[in-house]
This record gives C-alpha cells, sequence and structure tokens, in this order.
C-alpha cells in the first residue's frame, strides 16, 4: 500500500492484492486530517474475541479486513512484520486503522506532524 498526504487528507492506496485479501472494494481510502487523533508505532492489542467481518486471517501470516472488537469496528491489514502502523480516528465509521509498512516510524512523525497544525 501507499500513503500520502494531499489536500489535508491522508490518502492509503491499496493494490489489487490488499484489496483482495482486505475484502476492500476501493482502492482509494482518503481520511481528513482533523479526524485523526493519535499515531503509534506501538504493537496494537489483539485477541480471539475480535469478530471479522469481511476479510482474511491466516494466524502468523496475515490479518487483513474489518474487524468487530470491544474497542469498535477496526481495520487490519498486518502481516508478520512488526512495523506497526496504528492511526486511532474520530467521527470515521472506523475507530482505529492499523497497518504494518516499512517506514512506520516516518509515518507516525509526518502524520503526528500534520494533525498538530
Amino acid at each position: 500500500m501507499q500513503l500520502s498526504i494531499i489536500d489535508e487528507k491522508l490518502q492509503i492506496e491499496f493494490t489489487c492484492q490488499e484489496q483482495l485479501l482486505a475484502v476492500r472494494f476501493h482502492k482509494l481510502w482518503e481520511i481528513p486530517l482533523i479526524h485523526i487523533q493519535q499515531v503509534t508505532t506501538a504493537e496494537p492489542q489483539s485477541n480471539w474475541k475480535e469478530l471479522r467481518a469481511p476479510g482474511s486471517f491466516v494466524p502468523g501470516l496475515i490479518k487483513a479486513g474489518t474487524y468487530y472488537t470491544n474497542r469498535g469496528k477496526e481495520f487490519w491489514y498486518v502481516n508478520r512484520e512488526t512495523n506497526y502502523l496504528t492511526i486511532e480516528l474520530q467521527d470515521e465509521s472506523y475507530k482505529r486503522i492499523i497497518f504494518t509498512i516499512n517506514d512506520n516510524e516516518f509515518w507516525q512523525q509526518r502524520l503526528n506532524e500534520a494533525i498538530a497544525i
């Protein structure tokens, strides 16, 4: 996936494979920066009580798609890497978005700077 900031929005562009695994029909996801509350790189909590609907899950390999948790509706696209990027949202249908991306620390810093303005 490719992240960018354009016109005061975080844009997330998914590859066809990512769309398929996450059962996401839209290639581009735009989130207004004012809807981002916090961005962290800490490992997110996850447990067996989460309801996946729709998405993909292969233990130790991939967790992708929409998950309903006690924290609310979340979008996950993580693999066995540990480069987490967790984005806490407000005024969106999802409460959190969790990714694993190579440049997670860069995006944490960039997004935190953008939402601090």
